[in-house]
């Protein structure tokens, strides 16, 4: 009878028991170790090739030259760190790094700015058949050859160019001066042609910012009550960082390392009050035969534009994980 009743008993609590699950455990994802595939870098071996070649040696080279005092030609002098003490000590250098942040108000401020009151006032005119019309006159400057470029805008400056008749047309006669030949103006002219020749990069890269914003919040801010200037700062401005800082960084290193306009328009000129950096660093290789000064003046002009690029970066806004 006993083995009967502790049949049943484990029949009862033992056998008819569902027996328990186990635990799920998750087991973490295998790592695939990456294979090193030789025939990978087949792929980029000629892009790295170009880069070595058209700028990595000539890079190189330039570092060389800086700790030399060398005309080009005779036998080069060993002066350490001279060049680069020089660039800072000398008062036209100076001036020319000075010039050329004077340039980035005209070249990347007034464009970015421009470019942004432009954007406010026809992103609402998107669908106009004539739009893209009007995108392509604006870039235009953009694809226009720099020699060109500068050969108009000499023969606008004039004493007898388009200004002057407008100045004379008007009233203003006593205005009218060479505005590429004084002191004063010589500079404030290049500079306006910068802002000419990027606000329509600028005007560009906004718009195609704002036909990416979803036309919701535009609706939403609507039906919130939120007029233009307040959907403009609160919806379309955040929405641009990412454009706003390409532009800055697009402008403000064109200003930086502008040569060609200031070449063709004033060569450094009246004196020296046009001079930037990179015409400083062409001038003393080629015509002061200071090749040592002038691949000193080209490195510091390097530093500083890949800094001013990396302070302007930190607007991008950042991707979230």
């Amino acid at each position: 009878m006993s083995n009967s009743v502790n049949e049943s008993r484990s029949g009862r609590w033992g056998a008819n028991l569902p027996t328990p699950a186990p635990l799920a455990t998750t087991a973490p994802p295998l790592r695939h170790r990456r294979r090193w595939q030789p025939a990978a870098y087949l792929y980029v071996a000629p892009a790295f090739l170009v880069f070595v070649l058209f700028l990595g040696i000539p890079l190189s080279q330039t570092v060389q030259y800086s700790f030399f005092d060398w005309n080009g030609l005779g036998a080069a002098t060993f002066v350490g760190f001279d060049n680069f003490v020089t660039v800072f000590q000398d008062e036209g250098l100076r001036l020319s790094f000075v010039h050329a942040g004077v340039l980035m108000l005209f070249y990347a401020v007034l464009p970015v700015v421009g470019a942004l009151l432009l954007t406010a006032l026809i992103s609402r005119a998107h669908r106009m058949r004539s739009m893209s019309f009007y995108r392509t006159v604006l870039f235009l400057p953009q694809v226009i050859a720099s020699v060109v470029v500068g050969t108009i805008w000499v023969s606008i400056y004039s004493q007898t160019g388009l200004v002057n008749q407008v100045l004379r047309a008007v009233g203003l006669g006593s205005l009218a001066r060479v505005w590429l030949g004084e002191y004063d103006t010589a500079l404030i002219a290049i500079g306006l042609v910068g802002t000419w020749l990027n606000i329509g990069l600028c005007l560009v890269l906004f718009l195609s910012g704002v036909g990416n914003i979803p036309p919701e919040l535009f609706e939403a801010a609507r039906i919130d009550g939120a007029g233009r200037i307040r959907e403009f700062f609160a919806i379309t401005l955040p929405s641009l960082r990412g454009q706003i800082s390409v532009g800055l960084t697009l402008t403000v290193v064109s200003a930086l390392k502008t040569f060609d306009i200031v070449y063709i328009t004033t060569r450094g000129g009246p004196g020296t009050s046009t001079a930037v950096p990179a015409y400083e660093a062409y001038n003393r290789a080629f015509n002061t035969g200071q090749v040592g000064l002038a691949a000193a003046v080209a490195l510091v002009l390097t530093v500083v534009i890949v800094a001013a690029t990396v302070l302007i970066g930190r607007l991008e806004p950042k991707d979230e994980a």
